[in-house]
């Protein structure tokens, strides 16, 4: 389901461009707005984010727009700064009077928002990670990433998998590093995972090696799991590896990208963490339903913008293609019906996994949507 809009879209506009885009210039515009991280410390995610969007809006206009209708895209650069992406959000709503939000890359930003969104009754699809945008559920607020609680569920059971129990816990004090720490204290609880180290860093540190040597010292631990996003993991796995820790590594979702393997160089070798199929697309096999709809999102990438696409850029996929979907079932914009219809979604195979919404469930992903991964020679390696 998750290519059948864009490949029927793409079919019309081979048979009747020239018409089809001359009625959809002359149609009122779908106003899609967005603001993204895209320069910053979260830049390597939200850059991709933005050239992902801005490549399907322009191909879905060059083959007739929506039901005839152009999407016109407003992106704004919130820099990684809450208060910004929230000054950002509230003009998207009251001057550009879009119809849907896909964006907010950070969970803090995406929380700042979420009070405008919900006060202004705007359907939003956020790209950022943290259980707590859609839990509890928030009658505009979706989102399309897997969610920490899922992230620390996977590692948790790989180290079981691996005999492994003692974990020491090292955070990022961000929106989504705390999110990440409260979820993983309460999953180890769940799945007999004792916590024996608990140390967090600031997003803007340069250097954790303080933290690092008191997880070293620590006789109990028995593997590390960092939770952070942007440049910070990178740091954190240098001095990782400057200290010769020789405990077996975890990251969170928030680093899979190449960008991060490319920061942290060498010291990425080994570092497990789970992560979407599209980061490992041609390893997955042939009956997984993903595998088809990550390739060819993954040769359009890399073929239209460059370089290996990280799941950000998969985020940002997902969420514009859950809109367009919804406004054509909804038959127009009007935002009650589009929100309707996104809460509504089955069955869609999207780059995060198959997603099934439902009144209770504003994601909409299982912990199947999920794949162990390791940085093997520079390159992501499938676990399970």
């Amino acid at each position: 389901m998750a290519n059948r809009l864009f490949t029927s879209l793409m079919a019309a506009g081979a048979l009747a461009l020239g018409l089809a885009a001359g009625a959809a210039q002359a149609a009122d515009p779908i106003r899609i707005g967005s603001f993204l991280s895209v320069t910053g410390p979260a830049s390597f995610l939200g850059e991709p984010e933005k050239k992902v969007l801005e490549l399907y809006v322009d191909r879905i206009n060059k083959a007739g727009g929506v039901d005839g209708r152009p999407i016109r895209l407003t992106v704004y650069d919130d820099g990684g700064d809450a208060a910004k992406a929230a000054g950002f959000a509230k003009r998207l709503i009251d001057s550009d009077k879009v119809d849907v939000i896909v964006g907010g890359t950070t969970t803090a930003a995406t929380m700042a928002a979420v009070p405008l969104v919900e006060r202004a009754e705007v359907p939003f699809i956020s790209l950022a990670g943290a259980v707590v945008i859609v839990e509890p559920v928030k009658p505009w607020v979706f989102k399309t990433p897997h969610t920490d609680r899922m992230a620390a569920e996977k590692v948790m059971a790989d180290m079981t998998k691996r005999g492994l129990s003692r974990l020491a816990l090292l955070s990022e004090d961000s929106g989504f590093g705390k999110s990440g720490r409260a979820e993983t204290l309460k999953v180890a609880k769940d799945m007999g995972i004792t916590v024996v180290a608990d140390e967090t860093y600031g997003a803007k540190d340069t250097d954790v090696t303080p933290q690092l040597t008191k997880i070293r010292s620590n006789k109990e631990a028995q593997a590390v799991l960092v939770f952070g996003l942007g440049q910070g993991p990178a740091m954190v796995t240098k001095n990782y590896r400057q200290l010769a820790i020789e405990l077996p590594i975890y990251q969170s979702h928030g680093v899979a990208s190449m960008e991060f393997i490319r920061l942290a160089g060498g010291a990425a070798e080994n570092v497990r963490l789970p992560a979407a199929g599209l980061v490992v697309a041609d390893q997955l096999p042939d009956s997984d339903p993903q595998k088809r709809v990550v390739a060819e999102f993954s040769k359009l990438y890399i073929d239209h913008i460059g370089g290996e696409p990280s799941t950000f850029a998969g985020h940002a996929y997902d969420g514009l293609m859950l809109a367009v979907e919804a406004i054509r079932r909804a038959g127009g914009t009007d935002r009650a019906r589009v929100r309707d219809e996104i809460e509504k979604t089955k069955g869609y195979i999207g780059t995060g996994g198959v997603v099934n919404m439902s009144p209770t469930d504003h994601m909409g992903l299982g912990l199947d949507a999920f794949h162990m991964v390791e940085i093997k020679q520079g390159t992501w390696k499938l676990v399970d």
